[in-house]
């Protein structure tokens, strides 16, 4: 049974404290319904599924009830950073199994009131009480990948240069410019060896699709198939960084189930929390091979008219990083992208998308959870 994203929108991303987490919602959600063509019709949705990390109590309620979305099954997901794509699986499960027909899917998040500086793990976990912050966490990751000779410094300052320039081209983008290597590195210090244009910055936004079992139109894409894990024990024996094993083992879980593989690929938007977060999640996908990450971000391979584009949209480090609205704003993007809707950072020709969104955080364990969606365009002529 296919799965069709038949509409999808978002607000803009950026620090936007003026705007209550419904306003946002009610931005991506009209204008999902309305790429839909059914905003002057009653929603006619069997369910909701709200992605949220650090909404109030009943934020999707609260959310849904202004754009008149009430009397349906709503299910809110806190998955960490992969809270939105943790909703989209649990959507796309329920309209596979024939529970549902239609239904919404809503990431929203609104940051700028409750943080002035990087979010801290829990102090219950060792991170948060030792003060390391995420930043920090990535740095090690950073850190190790420079001392196998995996990445150079000048790598990591590239997939910033690369991001921020996509983010050029989108509009909703927080923070979008055109910097050299030189200017990345020589920005203020946050984490050695990160520097603050290679950290994703703290964000409001929302971001809605809406999934149907049936297609009513050609533009509709399908969601060929989700694959959702969570991390493991993560110590002292792990070979790998931080992640890298579980977004591996998700990434094979999705390309199983698609019948799909990295070849298939034209496009990915992935987890670019931080610089470094970009290149191993690439490998983990195996969109890159191993050490080819970073010399692929440096030429060029992995941008906007190389042979594998990763994050046209600007990515989490530009186009901001509101936790739960994240991954169904990627989703988005991968729509317009294979709809060809995307303006100046469309990838020509693109018929496959991947949607890569890593949630962490949780002492001990390879990550709190890891999404993995491939998506397809129909045939249409002239594509």
């Amino acid at each position: 049974m296919s799965v069709w994203i038949t509409g999808a929108g978002t607000s803009s991303f950026g620090k936007q404290p003026t705007l209550s987490p419904a306003e946002l919602a009610w931005q991506a959600i009209g204008e999902a319904l309305e790429d839909e063509g059914r905003r002057e019709e009653r929603p006619g949705l069997d369910a909701v599924f709200v992605g949220s990390v650090f909404g109030e109590p009943g934020v999707a309620m609260r959310v849904l009830q202004g754009y008149a979305i009430t009397g349906v099954p709503i299910v809110t997901v806190e998955n960490a950073c992969a809270s939105g794509t943790s909703a989209l699986h649990e959507a796309a499960v329920a309209l596979a199994s024939g529970r549902y027909e239609r239904v919404l899917v809503l990431g929203v998040e609104q940051m700028t009131p409750l943080f002035k500086g990087p979010i801290i793990p829990q102090q219950t976990d060792t991170e948060g009480r030792t003060g390391l912050a995420m930043p920090s966490m990535y740095a090690m990751e950073a850190s190790r990948w420079l001392h196998d000779g995996r990445v150079t410094l000048e790598q990591l300052a590239a997939v910033s240069v690369k991001n921020h320039r996509h983010a050029l081209h989108n509009s909703r983008a927080q923070y979008r410019g055109d910097y050299t290597i030189a200017q990345v590195l020589d920005s203020p210090m946050i984490s050695d060896p990160l520097t603050l244009l290679q950290c994703s910055p703290i964000s409001d936004g929302a971001a809605a699709v809406v999934l149907s079992r049936t297609s009513r139109s050609p533009r509709d894409v399908e969601l060929v198939a989700t694959a959702q894990r969570a991390g493991g024990p993560w110590d002292h024996r792990s070979a790998d960084v931080w992640g890298y094993r579980l977004i591996h083992d998700t990434a094979r879980a999705a390309y199983d189930a698609a019948g799909l593989g990295p070849a298939d690929v034209d496009l990915a938007e992935v987890h670019d929390a931080f610089t470094i977060g970009e290149l191993t999640t690439t490998e983990a996908l195996g969109l890159a091979g191993e050490g080819e990450a970073g010399p692929r971000a440096a030429s060029g391979a992995s941008a906007l008219g190389g042979d594998l584009p990763i994050n046209p949209s600007g990515g989490l480090l530009s186009r901001g990083h509101p936790l739960g609205a994240t991954g169904v704003a990627q989703v988005a993007e991968i729509v317009w992208q294979l709809r060809g809707d995307a303006g100046g950072r469309q990838v020509e020709g693109a018929r496959v998308g991947l949607v890569e969104t890593m949630g962490g955080g949780v002492s001990g364990v390879d990550g709190n959870a890891c999404v993995v969606a491939l998506l397809r365009a129909q045939d249409r002529e002239g594509i």
